[in-house]
């Protein structure tokens, strides 16, 4: 262990830690959960921090504590050391728990002294010393305050999160369903209303119902993106700007920008966005509705694929694994039920997130940011890595079961509805009654009580004609 000093004494920290005496006392008082902060957050907040300290050297306003400028050695090493953060070097060094302090102070204190010391070690000195050539509230966190940057790096973090993971996972669901609906256009089977039989049209239908799903989830997913491009920077303690210089948000946020090429830019009011989360609340609604499609495409594969001599089995899965301990041979669709549950804890952590959004923000500050950030990156994560998988392992190796597929078409009562124009509703629907009394099709009864020609039958009852009435 060493010994640091703060403004509230003395502080024993591992020996060889980069973060300092803040952080310290943080893990100390918030031994909660035994998760850190996620990665994500941890680089956007170097991201936010490399900004800052670029921007600030651009405006020279890093000074040392006799008031001369910076080297250019001191504002190279702090913008590098920054750099490393956003580039995941140091994600050990923030072991600070999720539920600590609401406003996010003690994380951006913890990168504001692993930036100060890792600057040191760039400029050959040590950081272990008590006079460091850069200090991590004066200099690491000029012009700033954990209100406006804090919030800011969320933003960031899960804008990213959306735009490099979700967004391309739920598109290629959307283009393996598109290619599987193309190629299964020949495949008859019935359809299901109510879980109830209904009038028939093909496998190739159906799955190009679930890719347009896929495909508005997409649309969807961009739009979540959309409420966090707005960044607090730049509005300080209370979103005055206090102590910070009139360009900084501006030329922060397009520096942002820049690097992750989002359309980031400086808040249009600061005291609403230093006060409030409600982009964040209004951007995980999306992702909510993300969740509930590939919760409802999942659902919806597991059952057509359910048997296989007593379920529909109508789309054949991918053996991955043994299903059960007991029952030999027993194979379930576990990719299915893998995404349906990382899509209700999706829906979950949305009820969280208003929330925290709502009874969290009063006067000037949200005080649960920590817990909105785990959330939203959480949902990200979640969705994204299940969708992969899904897509990789049940859509791109499922095939149709067309036999199974037409047998339906054979024994469904529903295709009566090609008589309704024939003999009309009532008289069908007493047809229908009577062979599923008899067990018979309904092509049998028709043919027994001669209700119509055969050429007539033929062209009423024909499936083909029913999924494609138009033409």
């Amino acid at each position: 262990m060493r010994i640091e000093q703060d403004s509230m004494g003395e502080v024993k920290i591992p020996r060889n830690a980069y973060y300092g005496p803040q952080t310290q006392r943080a893990v100390d008082n918030f031994p909660i959960s035994g998760r850190q902060i996620p990665p994500e957050l941890i680089h956007a907040i170097g991201l936010v921090k490399w900004a800052a300290a670029t921007v600030n050297q651009q405006l020279g306003l890093l000074k040392n504590a006799d008031k001369e400028p910076f080297s250019f050695e001191q504002a190279d090493a702090l913008i590098n050391a920054a750099w490393e953060v956003y580039k995941g070097e140091f994600d050990a060094e923030f072991p600070v728990d999720v539920y600590q302090t609401g406003s996010g102070t003690s994380s951006n204190m913890n990168a504001n002294e692993v930036i100060a010391n890792r600057a040191a070690e760039l400029l050959g000195q040590s950081r272990f010393e008590d006079r460091k050539p850069i200090h991590p509230n004066d200099h690491v966190n000029y012009g700033q305050s954990t209100n406006d940057t804090f919030p800011t790096a969320i933003h960031v973090a899960v804008a990213v999160a959306i735009h490099t993971k979700l967004i391309p996972a739920v598109q290629r669901c959307a283009v393996t369903l598109l290619k599987k609906a193309e190629k299964w256009g020949d495949v008859l089977k019935i359809g299901r209303t109510h879980l109830a039989d209904a009038t028939p049209l093909t496998l190739g239908q159906e799955i190009g119902g679930l890719a347009r799903q896929m495909e508005l989830a997409s649309q969807r997913a961009k739009l979540a993106i959309e409420p966090l491009l707005e960044l607090p920077v730049g509005g300080t303690a209370v979103g005055t700007g206090i102590n910070t210089h009139p360009m900084f948000g501006a030329k922060v946020s397009k520096l942002i920008a820049d690097q992750t090429r989002l359309h980031f830019h400086e808040a249009v009011d600061h005291f609403e966005a230093n006060a409030q989360r409600d982009g964040l609340v209004a951007s995980h609604a999306l992702l909510k509705s993300v969740a509930v499609t590939l919760l409802n495409v999942a659902n919806n594969i597991r059952i057509l694929s359910s048997g296989p001599r007593c379920g529909f089995h109508e789309i054949l899965l991918a053996d991955l694994q043994p299903g059960s301990s007991i029952m030999p041979g027993k194979v379930n669709p576990v990719l299915c039920e893998s995404l349906m549950q990382a899509a209700a804890k999706a829906i979950g952590n949305d009820t969280t997130i208003a929330l925290a959004g709502s009874v969290g923000g009063q006067f000037q500050l949200n005080i649960m940011m920590p817990l909105l950030a785990d959330a939203a990156l959480e949902s990200v994560s979640l969705l994204a890595g299940a969708a992969s998988l899904f897509e990789e392992k049940c859509l791109r190796t499922m095939e149709p079961n067309g036999d199974k597929c037409l047998e339906g078409v054979e024994k469904s009562l529903a295709i009566a509805t090609g008589l309704n124009t024939v003999i009309g509703y009532e008289k069908a629907a007493m047809i229908v009654k009577k062979a599923f009394r008899e067990d018979k099709t309904i092509r049998e009864i028709c043919d027994a009580e001669q209700v119509a020609p055969p050429e007539v039958l033929d062209e009423a009852l024909d499936p083909w004609k029913m999924i494609r009435p138009k033409e």
